[in-house]
């Protein structure tokens, strides 16, 4: 029975059943050492790891069987799952030959390699695969099923540099121990003396990633990543430097409150604090009534602050779109499950975010971003009673658009219910194992995109990256003019052959109408 080639929702969850199914049947049951349980019990949950190897397969199930049975040999064989910082020299983090760093422009994560930093070295070949393997592995846990784009800086290298079994290596990575995570595959500024050596790359990449590899100059480069996130020996404004420890990473800072910003979050819980204490003096010595015994019915006000609580939470979450899709972790219950969708209608500005309580315990949470100075989030950190939800908006702020880059970090804990825990306190004492966090993307919606304006008209509004966006379009205006320039050339190649080929002719006819003249002669 022929495999079908683009099954729908029903069909790829039976394909995922089957391959678990044949998985532990002719693979596991007769050699069960051969495998890391962890990662035998993963295939069991995860359905996107398994989907991830079918698709990569073009859900041929015998084929994916045979990439999953490499990849777990592998696994265990290097022992991925149990890599860290200390399982690798501190010399090769040190050297920044390979590190995570920004985005490209449809938001893939940037996988660098410098390759001028790399040295052929048979004695330290295993490590190297670790050390690739380890920051493969770091990505896959902290943003699951997201694509990584591979960027060879090749600047100042040479052929002493290039180390093709290394290559092939990572390569390998990316067609068969972590399917469908290559974005794509881009060489930047290529000695012309190495095109021999990209050529035996290509076949390695094989018919599914031959379309992900880019050859790309340093201007060329501009049209798949952002100057912000390019060196300036590339082109761009991006001043990152690598540095080791700690391990470079997203930067994922508190976000702006509904009531602007605030220098940090100890700040915030002192200031509250200070504010609570300054009223409570100011009542006590100015209010007439502060002398007088007052009666307080407590049910009546607990009442009135659920009320209020309702209230304020309505009006801050009327006309926000509700998320449809959710994603369920151990503590919390969080939708979206994966993206917030923001447009440039005034209606599409804002996002919400619901946390859903699932323990018996109370459960603190933080809400960062990369982008602090875009968004407004409030709340952006409190805790979430067992069972209850809580609902958090994310606005735009100001003339502010939304990038594919950005990212949000959902952070939670859990706590004990004696009500006594200060919120800044908790956070400052608990262990980070305890610690669980979940990852949002920024989609950005069709009409969010920017249009030409019309002549007269300035294309930048105060508050928005101006700059980017027209160094983008200026990029895709050069990128345009060079793809006109080639047919240009095309076409004024065959004009001239053509040419050519009438004065030939020409040529021919006034030859024949001369040799005729003679013989009538």
């Amino acid at each position: 029975m022929a495999e079908v080639s683009q099954p729908d929702s029903e069909q790829i969850e039976k394909k995922i059943e089957i391959t678990r199914q044949r998985f532990r049947e002719e693979l596991f049951q007769d050699s069960p050492d051969k495998y890391d349980s962890r990662d035998v019990e993963r295939l069991q949950r995860d359905d996107y790891l398994v989907e991830g190897y079918l698709t990569w397969r073009h859900f041929v199930v015998d084929d994916a069987l045979k990439m999953i049975d490499e990849s777990f040999q592998w696994r265990k064989e290097l022992g991925v799952n149990d890599l860290t910082e200390s399982s690798i020299p501190k010399w090769m983090f040190e050297t920044g030959a390979v590190y995570l760093h920004g985005y490209d422009k449809e938001g893939s994560k940037l996988f660098w390699f410098k390759v001028k930093l790399h040295v052929k070295d048979t004695k330290t070949t295993v490590d190297k695969k670790k050390y690739v393997a380890f920051w493969l592995e770091h990505y896959a846990k902290k943003e699951p099923g997201m694509p990584l784009t591979v960027v060879f800086d090749m600047a100042e290298s040479g052929l002493g540099n290039i180390d093709m079994d290394f290559v092939k290596y990572v390569i390998h990575c990316f067609k068969v121990y972590y399917p469908k995570f290559l974005s794509k595959m881009i060489i930047v500024d290529m000695p012309w003396i190495m095109n021999a050596a990209w050529k035996i790359v290509k076949t390695w990449l094989g018919p599914e990633a031959i379309s992900k590899l880019k050859f790309a100059s340093r201007t060329e480069v501009q049209t798949f990543i952002g100057p912000e996130y390019l060196p300036a020996h590339m082109g761009g404004t991006d001043t990152f430097k690598y540095s080791y420890p700690p391990l470079p990473d997203d930067d994922f800072l508190t976000p702006v409150l509904e009531n602007g910003p605030i220098g940090s979050e100890d700040d915030a819980e002192s200031k509250e604090g200070e504010s609570e204490g300054k009223e409570t003096l100011e009542s006590s010595f100015n209010s007439e009534d502060s002398k007088k015994p007052k009666k307080v019915n407590f049910l009546e006000e607990s009442l009135k602050g659920e009320d209020n609580d309702r209230g304020e939470a309505a009006s801050r979450t009327r006309g926000v779109r509700k998320p449809l899709t959710t994603f369920k972790g151990s503590l919390l219950h969080v939708s979206p499950s994966e993206e917030l969708s923001f447009s440039s209608k005034e209606t599409e500005r804002k996002c919400l975010i619901i946390l859903s309580n699932v323990t018996k315990n109370q459960v603190a949470f933080k809400v960062r971003t990369t982008a602090p100075e875009k968004y407004r989030v409030k709340p952006s950190s409190s805790c979430c009673e067992p069972g209850a939800s809580v609902d958090i908006v994310v606005s735009l702020h100001g003339g502010y658009a939304a990038s594919l880059q950005d990212r949000f970090l959902v952070m939670a804990a859990e706590m004990d219910n004696n009500g006594s825990q200060d919120l800044a306190q908790f956070w400052k004492e608990v262990s980070k194992t305890k610690i669980v966090e979940h990852r949002l993307r920024c989609h950005v919606l069709e009409n969010a995109k920017p249009t030409l304006s019309p002549p007269g008209e300035s294309p930048v509004e105060p508050g928005t990256n101006g700059h980017q966006d027209i160094n983008t379009t200026l990029m895709r205006v050069m990128a345009y003019n060079a793809r006109l320039e080639q047919k240009l050339d095309a076409c004024l190649w065959v004009q001239k052959v053509l040419i050519g080929l009438v004065l030939v002719l020409m040529a021919l006819s006034l030859l024949c109408l001369y040799l005729l003249t003679q013989r009538s002669s």
